[in-house]
Formats: structure tokens, sequence, C-alpha cells
């Protein structure tokens, strides 16, 4: 039924008239721009057109200010997990961290499983994609498309060639290519003249091409240009240290940014490709008006930043239709014309008519509800968690005490009224069915520890930061 959808998808699209000032390739071109912990308002983009904190306070970023002008922003896209490895398994494979038993990060750690004094034995994650996974540039390859990944890979030691990149710079993890600890901004403008340079020889060879660039954490440690410190101190205002380190930080991705879109414009190219901007999850600590960050299931920690250009797509809408980053590769695939069918177990679905439509519609996917599923201790002081999305309702797992937290999302996008002691048969249907996909996806759960003393201090603090690159 998945692939029956989705083929009608595909024809409908193809049965559309081009946007005007198109090129007439047949095949699109793709340009991927994943940024590294980013909250739905790190950037100046207003993410919700009816949520004016839905952007940063400080932050300038123009060139991604042009791209929601000149393309369409969702106010409702997730990220599927609130780290990072997870996410990026779920973006490139079209299924989730708990199919794929890629829940946690790959970071050189222990797994907090070995912890002997919280209250639930986490289970340890895979730190590898598996080579036989079909990822997005596999098919896209498949399909004729030449591919590049440069910048962050995070996925496992196997290099980018075996999932499917023509061309990479590597299986980098934060350190980058030299593996140092501040990859910006060499590393930052390095992708960016690698991915120029890829782009023009493909136009040059006539073939259609998807460009990955995924960043490096600008914003927790990373350096910026002079430049870019220069131009945001003279800003004016009252920002702090931390706040000009970021602003720059992020400027300087921007600007980066903005010299890819350029080389689109000279390449003469711009009307027939897709560009797209997300990132993997949340910004670490708080991301107002949503709560929670990095390495939390609450909102903050998922919802995202998404932003799309290409042929097709009206100028400057906001899409209230929710998104998940599963959705990334059967949306490609049907843009790209792929005539190959889905892999089995796909849990994402095409909005590839919800671009054509103003941002109207609903995205197919073989199940309703978007889960996920993050076992393991970390940043939240729930401890190891899930959550489940459907409709309006939001239920939130927390293992070490199984106390649900429930919240309607359509009222309280913040999460601050709890309404599982209202609702308690909502709460317990929206469980089981939390529990019902769990057990499809084979997913691995935590379970009690015998061991746990509560008159001991954990070893990982509630809510607090490990040691390690994060």
């Amino acid at each position: 039924m998945q692939n029956i959808i989705y083929l009608i998808l595909t024809m409908l699209l193809l049965a559309l008239p081009v946007a005007s000032g198109a090129a007439t390739t047949a095949r699109p071109n793709f340009v991927f721009i994943l940024g590294e912990g980013h909250g739905w308002s790190s950037t100046s983009v207003q993410m919700d057109d009816a949520v004016p904190t839905s952007k940063s306070d400080y932050v300038r970023t123009p060139t991604l200010e042009k791209l929601a002008q000149g393309g369409m922003r969702f106010a409702k896209f997730y990220a599927p997990s609130p780290r990072c490895t997870p996410s990026r398994v779920a973006l490139f494979t079209g299924k989730s961290p708990a199919q794929l038993h890629m829940t946690f990060i790959n970071e050189g750690r222990r797994d907090s499983g070995s912890d002997p004094n919280g209250r639930v034995i986490t289970p340890s994650a895979s730190m590898e994609l598996p080579t036989s996974e079909v990822t997005l540039a596999k098919l896209l390859k498949g399909a004729g498309y030449a591919t590049a990944h440069f910048g962050k890979w995070h996925m496992g030691r196997a290099n980018p060639s075996q999932h499917g990149y023509d061309e990479n710079d590597g299986a980098n993890g934060n350190g980058g290519p030299d593996d140092v600890d501040n990859p910006h901004p060499k590393q930052l403008y390095g992708m960016t003249e690698r991915g120029m340079d890829f782009m023009a020889r493909q136009v040059k060879a006539g073939k259609p091409f998807y460009l990955q660039l995924s960043h490096y954490a600008s914003r927790q440690g990373g350096e910026a240009t002079p430049e870019a410190l220069a131009a945001v101190k003279g800003w004016g205002g009252n920002l702090n240290d931390r706040e000009i380190a970021a602003a720059a930080a992020d400027l300087d991705l921007d600007l980066a940014f903005g010299q890819l879109l350029k080389k689109l414009e000279e390449l003469g190219i711009a009307p027939n490709t897709y560009v797209l901007f997300t990132t993997d999850h949340g910004t670490p600590g708080r991301n107002p008006p949503l709560s929670g960050g990095k390495g939390t299931v609450s909102e903050g920690g998922l919802r995202v930043p998404f932003i799309i250009r290409g042929p097709g797509i009206q100028a400057g809408t906001c899409s209230h239709v929710r998104v998940i980053g599963e959705d990334l590769l059967p949306t490609l695939t049907a843009l790209a014309q792929v005539s190959e069918p889905l892999p089995k177990g796909i849990e994402g679905g095409s909005f590839a008519a919800v671009l054509t439509n103003a941002g109207k519609g609903t995205v197919p996917r073989p199940r309703e509800e978007f889960v996920v599923h993050f076992p393991h201790y970390d940043k939240d002081g729930l401890g190891p968690a899930s959550a489940m999305l459907l409709g309006d309702f939001k239920l939130i797992h927390p293992y070490e005490t199984g106390a649900l937290r429930l919240f309607n999302l359509a009222t309280d996008p913040g999460e601050r009224r709890d309404l599982a002691k209202e609702m308690p048969a909502k709460a317990k249907e929206l469980d089981q069915r939390l529990t019902d996909y769990l057990v499809a996806m084979n997913a691995q759960m935590p379970k009690p520890n015998p061991n746990y003393d509560p008159s001991k201090p954990t070893e990982v603090p509630r809510g607090g930061k490990r040691k390690g690159k994060q």
C-alpha cells in the first residue's frame, strides 16, 4: 500500500506545472544542509508565522531568511532523536532509531547502562549504520544521480562511500578530518568549497546531483572568524560573551551557506535545485519558547527548523503540517522520480504533495503516531524516556518511575501543563499505542536495575553534562 501511495503522489507531482523560470532539466538537483544542534528558535527565521518567539532575538542569519522567503518553512518539523547519531541515521534511511537499534551516540564513551546506581539499566546501542541499509544516497545513485557527503558523518566508522556517496571527506566525527576540538571555521568553509566544486563538475558533465553538507557543532565550543566576531560586536546591543560567540559562529555558517546559494545562481541551476536546511536536534540548554533541549524528549530537543526551496514550491509559505525526519527519504526520492520501490521498513512518508499545495495536506505514513525512543541517561532529569505524538497530544513515558506525562501541543507547545491526571484514559490509550509500536519495532528497552540503591548518587547527574565531547 505504501508503495502504491508513493507512486500515485509521484505521478501527481509530475503532472504539475514547473515553477516559472525553472530550468528544463528532467530531474532536479538537491543540496541538503544539515546543521548541528540548532533548535526551533536558534535562527533569525520565524519558524511559525503565528509565534513571534519562534526565532532568535539576537542571532542574525540573513541567508536562511532569504531561503525561507523563497521557499517553505515548516512550523512542526521533528528530528528523529534529541541526539546526533540516531537522528542522522533516521534522516538518511527513513527508519527510526528504535528500529535500527541506534538510539544513542558514538562519542567513545561507555554506555550509560553501565551506571550501577540508576533505577533502570539502559540498553547498549549500535554505533555503526549497517552497510546493508538502503540510504537516500544509494537510491539516488541507483537512479543516475552523482552523490556527495562533506562534513560531519558520525554514523559509524565505515566510509560514506559504502553508503552510496560517490565523493566524501571521510567518516568524520565531531573533530572533523583533522580530529581537533574546534573544526570551525576551517571545516565549515572547506566543506563549502568542496561542495561548490562538486556541483560545478556535475553541471559540466550534465548529471543531476545530490549534495549533502553536514556542519560541525558551531554553538558549543566552535570558533568564529575574526570578521564574524567583528560584525556581531558591531551590531550593538547588550549581548554577553556567550551570545556574541554563538551569534558569530552562526553568522559564519550563514555566510558559507550564502556562498553556496550564490554558486547555484552562477551555475544557472538554482531554479531546478531543491535546497533544504534542517538540524539533527535542538540546542543544548534552553530553547524558548519550548521546554528542554538537546538530550531530552521535550519539544526543545526535538522540534527544529526546516526550510526547503525548489521547483513548484510557493515562496514565503509556512506549513503547519507535522513532518518528521524519516519523511525526507521518501519525499526526495519522489521529487527525483526514483522508480525503484522504497525499502521495507520505511517509517516516513512523502510530503511532496504538501510542497506543491501551499503547505497544506497530509503525509501518508505506515503509522499515525510519531515515536522518539531514547532509553538512555543523558541530559534529561526524567532519565531514559520515550515520547509519542498523535494528533495534538504528546505522551512522555519516563522509564525510571513510569509516571506518564501528557500534553496538548495545540494549546501548550511549551509543555507547561501535564494533563495525565486530568485525562488518565487518554494517557493510558496513548501509552498502549507506544508499547505496541516499540514491540513492533523490536526496540531495545530499559529494564529494572536489581542493584539500585537510592541512598547512593548516580554516576550520571540528572540533567547534567558528562565529560567528553558533546
